[in-house]
């Protein structure tokens, strides 16, 4: 059965015994969360367990996409066929989750793969556990963010991959197949960053640390050639370092430090949570970065500041010091208010570190046509995750992005003179941002491709999951 929307909506497909996402039940989905994109979905369906997710599989044909918090700036997520959405996909439960203690003192959880990050940080918090690290959303789902191999920030922090235990998918044939790190179960751990191409994960098992604090201090006015001279010092200077800068003036506008510091769980938690917590003395000292970047010639913020200029801080996590749950001080947003400026493009390109200077000095090169066409952009790092198709997985990684103006034809006419600058230093793109590249250019910077599009023919060999993007720049 099948019911027509309002004019202008996708149709849905209603399979027995599954509620109708209609517009009633705020299950349509028409536009990406920057507005730029109009999706093209014939069919939308909002499955609530692994049962109801195999009967949308296998009760429909054609085309099949995954859809999550919609915080992707391509047409990666998009679909002509039918849209299944995760928001309601085996939704967390009401009582505490269930952390398996690890000898190393960290834990291991598992998650439903639809559930965003701020609400797995606030449930685990209640039990004194806490993840190790956020992209600077916390809306975003776990699964979506690891399909894309999203990242937050700091020298000896993975991208999110990187705290993946293992995972379960269902592919399109409605078989539930599962992952594990120490490679015992169906799936390689490595094809964790999957694009969408492989199934839809329904659990993501998550390595967890004893909760810990963080603090978040902010520095303005940093030199390109104080930078330039002491990168490897700034960009350790605190568990995260994020670095913003509109390529319009002499260096960095504002770096944010984000701080673990001690605590009782941290002195009697894990190694890493230990290592963590070294960054500061106490809750009540300042971090030693504030004197580094304080030498380097930057000055601490004496008020809370937006990294878009003329911004209103009111939806950024607290700052000057005050310590906080890694929830409300690692992301740059509070999980209670929109994120940013919402009517946005974003571009990401990352980075071999040992190319990160010679990189920013090219975009610098390119800041008069930057400017025009820029919010801010945020320099960031991450260490190697390992996952096959994960810009950041082979080596210590530089992310230079972009928060463009919704000028989008600009900005993609654009993009191909920013990657032509960047093609000396292996620049890889965000994969679920705007870009210009295509099949044979990440052929050369993923090795292992070759290797996951065999996987994705074998557990997709209808190719349902396979659109346009997917063909023609992951080659699928």
């Amino acid at each position: 059965m099948k019911e027509t929307l309002t004019s202008g909506e996708a149709m849905t497909h209603l399979i027995p015994g599954m509620p109708d996402p209609s517009p009633a039940t705020g299950h349509t989905m028409r536009k990406n969360w920057a507005g730029n994109l109009t999706y093209t979905a014939r069919d939308v369906i909002a499955p609530r367990s692994v049962e109801e997710l195999q009967r949308a599989f296998t009760h429909t044909t054609g085309p099949i996409t995954l859809l999550g918090s919609t915080h992707c700036f391509n047409d990666i997520a998009n679909t002509t066929g039918t849209h299944i959405l995760t928001s309601r996909l085996e939704p967390l439960p009401e009582n505490p989750l269930t952390v398996d203690a690890q000898s190393d003192g960290t834990g291991i959880v598992r998650v439903p793969g639809g559930a965003t990050y701020g609400a797995v940080a606030q449930k685990l918090a209640a039990d004194g556990w806490s993840l190790s690290n956020f992209a600077s959303l916390p809306h975003i789902t776990i699964a979506g963010a690891i399909a894309t191999g999203t990242h937050g920030s700091g020298d000896t922090n993975q991208a999110l991959v990187g705290a993946v235990d293992g995972f379960t998918l269902v592919t399109p044939r409605g078989d539930v197949l599962h992952a594990r790190r120490d490679g015992t179960d169906d799936l390689p751990w490595e094809s964790a960053v999957h694009l969408g191409a492989l199934g839809a994960v329904v659990f993501v098992d998550l390595r967890v640390h004893p909760a810990f604090l963080v603090r978040q201090d902010l520095m303005t006015n940093l030199s390109w050639g104080a930078l330039d001279a002491q990168f490897d010092a700034v960009t350790s200077a605190a568990y995260s370092v994020s670095m913003f800068t509109r390529w319009d003036g002499e260096g960095v506008d504002q770096v944010w430090l984000k701080s673990a510091v001690h605590s009782a769980r941290t002195e009697s938690g894990s190694a890493d949570a230990r290592q963590a917590g070294a960054a500061a003395a106490s809750a009540d000292a300042p971090p030693p970065g504030i004197e580094l970047l304080t030498a380097l010639g930057a000055m601490p913020a004496t008020e809370k500041l937006h990294p878009l200029p003329h911004t209103d801080p009111v939806h950024c996590t607290d700052q000057l010091g005050v310590p906080g749950a890694p929830l409300d001080r690692l992301p740059h947003f509070k999980m209670g208010f929109t994120p940013s400026k919402g009517e946005e493009l974003q571009s990401e390109y990352l980075i071999p570190r040992r190319h990160a200077l010679a990189a920013i000095a090219a975009v610098r090169e390119l800041g008069p046509r930057i400017v025009p066409l820029l919010f801010v952009s945020e320099i960031r790092t991450m260490a190697p995750d390992g996952a096959w198709l994960s810009p950041s997985g082979v080596e210590p990684t530089v992310g230079l992005h972009f928060t463009w103006r919704p000028m989008e034809r600009d900005v993609l006419r654009f993009l191909p003179d920013l990657e032509a600058a960047l093609a000396p230093f292996d620049a890889r793109p965000h994969w679920g941002k705007l870009h210009r590249f295509g099949r044979d250019r990440l052929e050369s910077l993923y090795p292992k491709i070759g290797e996951f599009r065999v996987l994705a023919a074998e557990l997709d060999p209808e190719r349902r999951l396979v659109n346009r993007h997917l063909a023609e720049v992951v080659g699928l």
